[in-house]
């Protein structure tokens, strides 16, 4: 028997839940990266750990920081940790939607100088977070409902022979 297991074998993809999670949080880790890098990072040499004064800027449009792509990058191994299981990644994207809403309304109180202006967002970053957070939401919701519907058949206290 060979020693390489595809990644369904390792719990991974099983259901779409799963793939969507798996996606997701390939993605985030690709931004989190990214943001490191001169060239898909424009102003790296500007980029702060935290604070609203990073000049770094992904693709030329979105404000970052080390600590913004650090999150990314938690984000990214989070959404991989959480596929393996189809409530983990239906936990995954509703939970993380609900995150990225909370940083946009944060985005919209928190401006400028703020003292609470720690992380580095403009327009556009509050637009994505607007969108990652309703669109990873909706996701959990609607790609997990079978999920939430095969719980709520199951017979309960009945064990499979």
């Amino acid at each position: 028997m060979s020693e390489t297991r595809s990644v369904a074998d390792r719990g991974y993809a099983e259901t779409a839940v799963q793939k969507t999670a798996l996606v997701v949080g390939i993605v985030f880790l690709l931004v989190g990266i990214a943001g490191f890098i001169p060239g898909l990072t424009t102003g790296v040499e500007t980029m702060t750990f935290a604070g609203h004064e990073s000049g770094a800027l992904l693709l030329g449009v979105f404000q970052v920081s080390i600590l913004h792509n650090i999150v990314h990058l938690l984000f990214g191994v989070a959404g991989l940790a959480f596929a393996r299981s189809a409530a983990g990644s239906r936990n995954f994207l509703i939970w993380g939607g609900v995150v990225y809403l909370v940083l946009w309304v944060y985005g919209l109180i928190v401006t400028g100088d703020h003292p609470a202006n720690f992380v580095p967002m403009n327009a556009a970053d509050g637009w994505l977070h607007l969108a990652l957070g309703v669109g990873m939401v909706l996701l959990g919701i609607f790609v997990g409902r079978n999920l939430a519907t095969t719980r709520a058949r199951e017979p309960r206290g009945r064990t499979a022979v």
